[in-house]
């Protein structure tokens, strides 16, 4: 993969090259005249010399016609093209002045078949390398700058731009209307977020099924073509509890247990914070590609999916928690900051109880979770180290990626 220049490197390299030309055009105005032709040769007397030439012949006078025709069309053309030229060395230095004044144009007004390109999901590809293990030190934030342009229409403008919460791009919002990427409502949530503690994740980040390669995508839609899963389709809770057991059989060749039903419906629950009976497809999708990643990704493969946003958060959350600065924090912490990754939406809490604590150890409203109260008590005790916890907290972070009050957890089977 080649190395791409940032779009500050690129405004730097166009106004080096701006000022060059300015200066080639100022040499060419010094320079002096060009010395005149060569007037005619003359005779002794003084008079110019004469020609001896032939009288045109019919075949010698239809050529100069055709000669006078090919010239009239040539120069037509070169009108033409010389129009053009001159039309965009307008644009052009209209386009610098804005840059050289800190103006820009309105996302309404860019023509939107040359500026405005949909974006190119290219699914990634799994590198040699990860399942390596990667060093992340606990006391180093990286603190990512944002880009200075809009992703969409690649133009700075004064205008406010609304960063993303998970890497580094940023929108007018104008043009995320423009491309229809957010709905009215969306829009002004956006709006209302992207500036707060709280964040926006773009449309690149909110979709976590992007994570997956093509492999690993091929995988997916075939169990949902058996399971007889209809995509872009809402899902009810006996489809869901279907597929789980479709699921079960093919991997272990048994049914579901009570207890398993049991959590696919607090699962359900969970992605479906607005009590309507039925779940979205594109939560149902993020869903399963967070069971996809956990199952044939390593924790060093996760880890190394997270942004440098996500990796200064992770952070700041183990240090508030890492009272006496040793290093260490307990498993009851980490639990604690893997419920933390999910409080997007004040109505996120107050709509959903289900806890995060569904994708490991079973809830405490379960009815099992006296048989594993000991073992609750073990893991909280535990010691937990910076790496390790970045480990296991990995796709939960991935988790809390989509701008959906849905929480997304990991997958039991």
């Amino acid at each position: 993969m080649g190395v791409l220049m940032s779009k500050r490197q690129q405004v730097e390299k166009v106004q080096k090259c701006s000022v060059v030309v300015s200066a080639f055009k100022e040499g060419l105005k010094d320079r002096p005249p060009p010395a005149n032709p060569p007037e005619e040769s003359a005779d002794p007397d003084g008079k110019p010399a004469e020609t001896e030439a032939a009288a045109p012949t019919n075949e010698e006078e239809k050529e100069v016609g055709h000669k006078e025709e090919d010239g009239k069309a040539g120069a037509s053309t070169s009108q033409h093209a010389s129009a053009q030229h001159k039309e965009d060395c307008r644009i052009n230095q209209e386009a610098w002045s804005r840059l050289r004044d800190g103006k820009g144009v309105e996302p309404e007004d860019l023509e939107k078949a040359n500026q405005l390109t949909p974006p190119a999901f290219i699914r990634p590809k799994r590198d040699i390398n990860d399942d390596q293990p990667v060093e992340i030190e606990l006391g180093q934030r990286e603190q990512p700058v944002n880009d200075e342009m809009c992703e969409i229409c690649e133009v700075w403008t004064a205008d406010d731009l609304f960063p993303c919460r998970t890497c580094t791009r940023v929108f007018h919002d104008g043009c995320l209307r423009e491309m229809g990427y957010l709905s009215t409502d969306t829009l002004q949530e956006m709006r209302d977020t992207a500036h707060t503690a709280t964040g926006w994740s773009c449309y690149y980040c909110d979709n976590i099924n992007l994570l997956l390669t093509e492999e690993e995508m091929y995988s997916l839609m075939e169990t949902f073509k058996q399971c007889k899963i209809i995509p872009e389709s809402c899902l009810v809770a006996d489809e869901v509890l279907q597929y789980k057991h479709f699921l079960s059989k093919r991997l272990f060749e048994k049914d579901l247990s009570d207890e398993q039903e049991e959590e696919v419906l607090a699962q359900f629950s969970a992605l479906d914070p607005e009590k309507r009976g039925q779940i979205e497809w594109s939560d149902f999708l993020y869903h399963e590609s967070l069971g996809v990643l956990s199952k044939f990704r390593s924790e060093n493969s996760l880890v190394r999916l997270l942004t440098a946003k996500e990796r200064d958060r992770a952070r700041s959350v183990f240090l508030s928690l890492d009272q006496d600065n040793d290093g260490l924090i307990t498993g009851g912490d980490v639990r604690r900051a893997q419920q933390s990754w999910f409080r997007k939406h004040s109505k996120e809490s107050q709509s959903c109880n289900v806890s995060i604590s569904h994708v490991g150890p079973i809830s405490e409203n379960s009815p099992s979770s006296s048989s594993s109260e000991k073992s609750r008590e073990r893991d909280d005790n535990r010691q937990v180290t910076w790496p390790q916890f970045l480990k296991e907290s990995a796709l939960y972070i991935l988790a809390a990626r989509p701008n959906s009050a849905a929480m997304h957890l990991r997958p039991l089977l």
